[in-house]
């Protein structure tokens, strides 16, 4: 039985400057801007259709977590996001109400190029406009 040890692997480090040298809010901000913060299609976990969910353009994302992908064919990038929105109430002191509105994962290619997404929203927050199909 062959014994393979990857606690020590180069791959660890190429992993790691490769997500250094990343800047994913820009990527994540950048994929929010080309949608326009819609999400269109969207079905939940309780299989309800939706055409358009709407997201606030106050969201922010926070990086969770990242991955390197392989298959037979293609090697990929994989970047999930925590989506907060976070309400200021300026008619009271410099409060905020930060609350999670769901998760993206945004997955690239070699090149660094967009290949999908994946979103998993909170559709009973009332930061989301939806509209049903």
């Amino acid at each position: 039985m062959t014994r393979l040890e990857l606690k020590n692997h180069q791959l660890w480090q190429d992993l790691t400057e490769i997500l250094q040298s990343l800047d994913a809010n820009l990527l994540v901000q950048e994929h929010l801007d080309q949608c326009d913060y819609k999400v269109c299609g969207y079905w939940d976990e309780q299989d309800e259709y939706y055409e358009k969910i709407t997201l606030p353009r106050t969201l922010k994302a926070e990086l969770v977590s990242s991955s390197i992908g392989v298959t037979y064919k293609e090697r990929f990038l994989q970047l999930k996001f925590l989506l907060i929105a976070d309400a200021v109430d300026n008619t009271k002191t410099a409060s905020s109400n930060a609350q999670k509105l769901g998760e993206l994962v945004l997955v690239y290619d070699e090149n660094l190029e967009f290949i999908d997404e994946n979103w998993l929203l909170d559709v009973d927050s009332s930061f989301l406009v939806k509209l049903s199909g």
